[in-house]
């Protein structure tokens, strides 16, 4: 189970390799991607607070990157952390997520993005609930919601 410390190290030590690797042109994203994904996943954007199905949506199932389909998240480890966006507090697989210090608007952050493809999927934050203190703090936008077989 990955903590917070994890988390750091990853960010400023480098993160472990994926599986494999999914590049494509800015063209070939804006050809996949609805206009909303793309900002959000390949401009680094972030939608607003609580304006995404994903929010409200607590079935089974298992959340994907919107972009290259990797696995990222089970529905289990969902929570509702009361930001507006699906919070999570571990990945399915921990070389899935890439960790990036994120020193944007004044503050130390860390941004989580596909360690597949290198879409931006949101923040992680110390101040989740235990065991793993992890608020893996996504936007809906950058995730695809596939059912549990």
């Amino acid at each position: 189970m990955l903590n917070w410390n994890n988390v750091l190290a990853f960010a400023e030590n480098g993160n472990p390799a994926p599986d494999k690797r999914v590049e494509k042109t800015e063209n070939e994203w804006k050809a996949l991607l609805t206009a909303d994904q793309f900002y959000v996943t390949r401009k680094h954007g972030t939608e607003r607070s609580h304006s995404h199905d994903l929010c409200r949506s607590w079935d089974a199932g298992i959340y994907s990157c919107v972009c290259c389909h990797t696995l990222l998240f089970d529905s289990t480890e969902k929570f509702e952390s009361g930001t507006g966006w699906p919070s999570f507090t571990q990945p399915i697989k921990e070389n899935n997520v890439k960790y990036i210090k994120d020193i944007t608007f004044g503050t130390v952050r860390i941004e989580a993005q596909c360690n597949v493809c290198d879409a931006h999927l949101g923040h992680v934050f110390p101040d989740g609930p235990a065991p793993s203190g992890l608020r893996y703090c996504m936007n809906g936008e950058a995730l695809v919601k596939e059912k549990k077989k």
